[in-house]
């Protein structure tokens, strides 16, 4: 008589970790009070006598996590390799600029240009998009790549509308109740820095979940499958075409509202050449080293080289050179080294982690199909 055999054993299940526990949501709970409870800049200053100013760079680091949630929807969801990101940011401050400062009648304020702002930024992309939109791979990064020294010219040029190379100024700052405006208090200009922090903020938290919810959509599962293969995604159906103007005008209009938040935190447009071929490349950085087409990965991969670039590293160069005793040396001055580092550490990233810090699961087997059982 035969013994049976043995029951197999029952499947352990993970209990999930409660929402008040995630990692985003403690985060977004430090983020929140950390204009009014700046401890890191309290210790920095404690321990260096140097001050960190993260409170104020934050601002800066979340318009530059819209601007890349912006190129990994061209870039990592639909596959389209875009260089010419920063012309849309340009765009969208230059907008702001116009539709804002006294100079022109149209006193739209802030409001109306985060509204006005991504809508010619869009259009933009639309006019780029559809001549361009049989490129592929290289050809597309070529046209991006001029387009985006095209609008850098441009508005270098048309001083009668963007002041040329001194840029449109002041911007006035985002309207709120006076009442609430009185209890910010005004000092040090208290009430802007406030006011964009939480615009920034929750704009970028709204992107987020957009974002979350489109990976599940039927047109998030088009743009993966237009990356994938675009010529089995046009055999089951989609139409190509179309697909990939609908990545480029989004993309490019959700460049033209962090444009319209980084011009309104500076008060100002900047000059044309601060949009250069620079910030598309320190923005796809970001993506790739993030993870490609991974939310939490992008984000991660501007946290990590913007606050590199504008935090980490003016404060590193002041402790270098208080150290050694010396503040001219161009050598111990960290920005001067900051296009080097980052590019040795995307050759690292490719030869070692190409799937980013915080890849999707979808990149991840992808880049590992080959290490797998056979």
């Amino acid at each position: 008589m035969s013994t049976p055999a043995p029951a197999a054993p029952a499947p352990t299940t993970k209990k999930p970790r409660p929402w008040f526990l995630r990692f985003e949501v403690i985060v977004l709970l430090l983020l929140v009070i950390y204009p009014f409870f700046p401890f890191l800049d309290h210790l920095i200053g404690g321990l260096f006598d140097e001050q960190l100013r993260l409170d104020r760079a934050l601002v800066n680091i979340f318009v530059f996590a819209i601007l890349a949630l912006a190129l990994n929807l061209q870039v990592g969801y639909a596959g389209l390799l875009q260089l010419g990101i920063a012309a849309f940011f340009a765009i969208g401050a230059f907008t702001t600029g116009v539709v804002s400062v006294e100079k022109y009648p149209f006193q739209f304020g802030f409001w109306g240009a985060i509204v006005l702002a991504p809508i010619v930024a869009g259009a933009a992309g639309l006019l780029l998009g559809a001549p361009t939109i049989r490129l592929k791979g290289d050809y597309l990064a070529i046209v991006t790549l001029g387009f985006g020294e095209v609008i850098r010219v441009v508005t270098l040029n048309l001083d009668a509308i963007t002041d040329g190379p001194r840029g449109l100024s002041p911007i006035p700052s985002a309207w709120i109740p006076e009442p609430l405006q009185t209890a910010i208090g005004d000092e040090g200009n208290q009430a802007h820095f406030v006011t964009m922090y939480f615009v920034a903020l929750i704009l970028l938290v709204t992107l987020v979940a957009i974002f979350h919810l489109l990976e599940r959509s039927r047109a998030g599962r088009a743009f993966v499958a237009l990356r994938e293969d675009e010529l089995a995604s046009a055999c089951m159906g989609l139409n190509p075409a179309r697909t990939k103007l609908a990545a480029f005008a989004a993309g490019a209009a959700i460049a033209g509202l962090a444009g319209a938040l980084y011009a309104t935190n500076l008060k100002t447009t900047a000059e044309p050449n601060t949009y250069d071929f620079n910030y598309s490349i320190i923005v796809l950085c970001c993506v790739i080293i993030g993870g490609l087409g991974s939310i939490r990965g992008v984000l991660l991969g501007v946290g990590v080289l913007i606050t590199f670039d504008s935090v980490l590293s003016p404060l590193l160069t002041k402790l270098i050179q208080k150290g050694v005793g010396e503040t001219d040396s161009v050598f111990l001055s960290l920005t001067n080294w900051r296009l080097m580092i980052f590019g040795a550490v995307l050759i690292l990233m490719m030869r070692y982690r190409p799937e980013g810090l915080w890849p999707s699961e979808r990149v991840k087997e992808e880049m590992h199909e080959e290490s797998g059982p056979s």
